[in-house]
């Protein structure tokens, strides 16, 4: 069968993978890695033959994840950080390359222009991965997410320089023609395609739908993403980069939420691919023979590019958990990585040592992302405790009169601006609790009670007045931050009534072993709506809608919702 039976031998073990992963409560992606190396050629069992092709196909899992991120983030998203973006983005590339380059240098012992192919390396963080955990969290919408697409975004176009000054290090005159000429060709390139494609591709995504051909549809959409990436590719930039835009240029169209809707499935797929051919470049017996030189290197990766990073962030004005999150979630070695690996070995000025160190690295790195990841939170809470452990954080907007019997509305995102809104023209008493300081200033700006921090901190509740308040609703998207406030506003007051907001199914059952009043699960409750909209559209008698919507809320949420008296 060809590269058929490898294509399957790899959907099978990424689903084990994937299975196991889950088993153990790990991000998916650790369990696709992990079966590449189990089906990979330095590995016993079933192996991967058509290895080159196989990955050749993982190529078009970059692209469409770069394309799916171009329809949900248009440019109007990324205005509020196009300052960290394009500064901040070019200064965090030069501080860790340099970075990398002296470690490899002066630490590992690595030649000159060898340390700067890797320190170029370094500086790269991973689209995929970061994507990829980021929708896994349900929080690609937060403005720490933002700054880490912007930031990424502008790697990801650095790339194109490297790949041509990187082999001319030694022939600088040639190098400066060559970029001047790549920089003169994107952009005109890059013009052209946002010209056209904001004129052309509506109109003949239209056309399609007027045909009433769905399937055509998905196909219309997949070739105008990959196409414009082999399109770039043709000219000389990278295939992903074109995906990226072409997705971009959709998302300004009232087309994108279908097609985003229509290529996430495949674009699963070929993710799974192209973490599991990841995988299969793992050396094992690499890795026995050097395990300390690449333990000290994973551990200055994550240590090095965490710090500037996340000291960059906070140097540009992002306070709070955001350069602990921003650090953090870019502290990996990324999937371009690979091809200026193979570029600097093709031009003998990277060894074959030197490449499967920084190819390890790389893959270990993206595996254990998720897990480094997810201790932002934790470490930054941790940070401000022995930092400041005592430090008063200013409550800003509250009225004059003491608040007794009050709603605290922590977070003011669309749930939170809903919940606010509603209680203002009941007459109710409430205060905001916002972290994201342009969301605070908004609140601000409408002349709402606010108080500027974390809600899980002790300071913050207290500003709220935890202690009188009635009803705490956290519409909060972290589940670590609804925990922790939950804990500390009962322990402060273990008679005020909580709600809280439910991401995934996983987290209903979570928050009632946690005490928490009423849990709203958003995805449930539209469904629901949806529901009751039908049956009262059906002519249904009003006591047979309820006692349906009643069970099925019961049975979606696994028990029968508090009746909570506000």
């Amino acid at each position: 069968m060809g590269i058929a039976a490898d294509f399957v031998l790899i959907i099978v073990a990424g689903l084990l993978g994937g299975l196991l992963a889950r088993a153990l409560r790990l991000p998916l992606l650790v369990g696709y890695v992990t079966a590449g190396v189990l089906v990979g050629p330095y590995t016993a069992g079933p192996t991967v033959v058509q290895i080159h092709e196989i990955e050749l196909l993982a190529e078009i899992g970059v692209a469409l994840l770069l394309f799916s991120l171009g329809l949900e983030i248009s440019l109007r998203d990324l205005q509020p950080v196009r300052r960290i973006a394009l500064i901040g983005g070019p200064i965090q590339i030069l501080l860790t390359g340099a970075a990398g380059a002296g470690a490899g240098s002066l630490i590992l012992g690595i030649p000159l222009v060898e340390a700067v192919w890797l320190g170029a390396m370094i500086s790269l963080s991973s689209t995929m991965v970061v994507l990829k955990t980021l929708s896994s969290a349900g929080v690609t919408a937060t403005l720490a997410s933002r700054v880490m697409i912007g930031m990424l975004v502008m790697q990801d176009l650095a790339v194109i320089p490297m790949l041509i000054i990187l082999p001319q290090l030694g022939d600088w005159e040639n190098a400066l023609p060559k970029l001047a000429r790549a920089v003169g060709i994107a952009a005109a390139f890059l013009i052209a395609v946002i010209f056209l494609g904001t004129r052309l591709l509506p109109l003949l995504l239209k056309r399609v739908l007027a045909w009433g051909a769905r399937e055509l549809f998905l196909v219309s959409v997949v070739a105008i993403g990959m196409g414009v990436g082999y399109a770039t590719f043709s000219a000389g930039l990278s295939f992903a980069l074109g995906a990226f835009v072409a997705g971009m240029v959709l998302s300004e169209s009232e087309f994108s939420h279908q097609a985003l809707s229509d290529v996430v499935p495949l674009r699963d797929i070929f993710g799974l691919l192209f973490f599991v051919t990841v995988g299969m470049l793992f050396d094992p017996s690499f890795v026995a023979a050097h395990i300390g030189q690449i333990a000290l290197m994973v551990l200055m990766i994550f240590l090095g590019k965490a710090i500037i990073t996340g000291a960059l962030a906070r140097a540009f004005g992002y306070g709070n958990m955001a350069p602990w999150i921003i650090g953090l979630g870019l502290s990996q070695i990324g999937e371009f990585s690979f091809v200026l690996a193979r570029s600097g070995l093709r031009s003998g000025l990277l060894s074959k040592s030197t490449y499967d160190l920084a190819l390890t690295c790389t893959i270990l790195t993206m595996a254990l992302s998720p897990i480094v990841s997810s201790a932002a939170l934790p470490l930054g809470r941790a940070w401000r405790r022995w930092r400041s452990p005592a430090q008063p954080l200013t409550a800003i907007g509250l009225p004059k009169v003491e608040l007794q019997g009050h709603v605290i509305v922590a977070g003011y995102g669309r749930s939170g601006r809903a919940v606010a809104r509603a209680l203002r023209d009941a007459g109710i008493p409430f205060v905001i609790t916002e972290w994201d300081h342009a969301a605070f200033s908004d609140a601000n700006a409408q002349a709402l009670p606010a108080v500027w921090g974390d809600v899980a901190q002790e300071a913050i509740l207290h500003a709220a007045r935890a202690e009188s308040a009635r009803i705490i609703v956290l519409t909060v998207p972290d589940q670590g931050t609804i925990r922790l406030s939950v804990q500390r506003a009962r322990k402060m007051n273990s008679s005020i009534i909580v709600i809280a907001r439910a991401m995934r199914d996983r987290n209903v059952a979570e928050l009632s072993e946690l005490g928490v009043n009423a849990t709203v699960q958003p995805e449930f409750e539209g469904g629901i709506e949806m529901v009751r909209q039908a049956l009262v559209l059906y002519n249904y008698d009003q006591m047979d809608v309820s006692r349906l919507i009643s069970k099925l809320r019961s049975d979606l949420y696994g028990q029968t919702p508090s009746a909570l008296q506000l």
